[in-house]
This record gives C-alpha cells, structure tokens and sequence, in this order.
C-alpha cells in the first residue's frame, strides 16, 4: 500500500516548542514493521494507533527521543 508519511520529531531542547516534520511518500503492507526497519539498530519501543480512512499513527521511543509517524492512504 502506498502511503504519504509524516514524521514528527519531538524537540527536547528547553524552551524550544517547535518539532521537526518530514514528509514523504513509503509504500509499505505493515507501517509498524516499517518504522522498527527504518529505526533499525536502536533500542525502540512503539505502540500503533489505527485511524479513520486507514490511517496509521505509529508512535517510537527511539534511544530517549520520541517521534511520531502518520501514514495516511494515498
């Protein structure tokens, strides 16, 4: 399935509210399986939201940083 992604990463900076955000455009069967594969080699820890229209939100823990996928359906 093919699958616009949104990567949202947490500032832990203080006093810094903004995050950074990624886009791009993965084809996957499994986005779960798709971010402990892109975030390989790292102690991750994940849990899996499923949305409406088949959006997935996939939320990592990833060596202290928390980051935060949305696979939305193209």
């Amino acid at each position: 399935m093919e699958y616009e992604m949104v990567r949202e990463i947490k500032n832990l900076c203080p006093n810094n509210q903004m995050r950074d955000i990624f886009f791009d455009e993965v084809e996957t069967d499994d986005p779960e399986t798709y971010v402990r594969a892109f975030l390989k080699g790292k102690a991750v820890d994940v849990t899996t939201e499923l949305g409406v229209n088949g959006s997935v939100t996939v939320h990592a823990t990833c060596d202290g940083l928390m980051q935060r996928f949305v696979f939305t359906p193209i």
